[in-house]
């Protein structure tokens, strides 16, 4: 995959493209913050693909996994002080991170940008209204270059043509895995499965 340079337009965020990599270097581990990079650049090639607003994308890219790191209790605070779904509280944090990423985005670096926003809050689990550039970061995080579990080859391949069914497939295989494994399933999940894998 080519590399795709981004230059902000700072129509979303203050900082420029090269601020926000730093932040998110210092923010997570070394081994988190060269995911987050192949996750930009995968979803930057997806958005050039379908003709998707790239710098958009980038940043929600960037930032998908801002609180990923943050300590249990920090984020647990924060779902109860900013009035987040509390049912969340019952699940771990790989529920919790991306709806308070969002939250962190949106106070702390003034982030108002809905999309991108519903990006970074719904890239784990999705949600059954995704626009596209929440799809775009939904379907670049399960596919990264280094990505390796059972089903990402065929993810690739459908992601080349068909954005909607590359959702729904990752969807299928998400639930898939979380059945099999007996683990409990956040409600949200199950409302993203009926939307995209049952209504399509």
């Amino acid at each position: 995959m080519k590399k795709i340079q981004m230059e902000y337009q700072n129509k979303y965020l203050r900082l420029s493209r090269e601020e926000l990599v730093d932040l998110m270097h210092e923010s997570m581990s070394y081994r988190r913050y060269k995911h987050v990079l192949r996750v930009e650049q995968t979803a930057l090639y997806l958005a050039d693909r379908y003709n998707i607003d790239m710098e958009k994308v980038s940043v929600a890219a960037l930032a998908h996994d801002y609180a990923k790191e943050r300590p249990d209790a920090e984020m647990r605070d924060l779902i109860i002080s900013e009035n987040l779904e509390l049912d969340m509280l019952q699940f771990g944090s790989n529920i919790w991170h991306g709806p308070v990423g969002a939250v962190l985005m949106k106070n702390e670096y003034q982030l108002e940008d809905k999309e991108i926003l519903e990006a970074i809050k719904s890239h784990t689990i999705g949600s059954p209204t995704m626009g596209e550039v929440a799809q775009i970061i939904y379907v670049a995080d399960y596919i990264e270059p280094k990505r390796s579990h059972r089903g990402v080859d065929k993810a690739r391949r459908l992601a080349e043509k068909d954005l909607v069914k590359t959702v729904s497939y990752i969807t299928r295989q998400t639930l898939k895995h979380l059945v099999k494994r007996e683990n409990k399933i956040y409600p949200k999940a199950v409302e993203t499965y009926n939307a995209w894998v049952v209504d399509n």
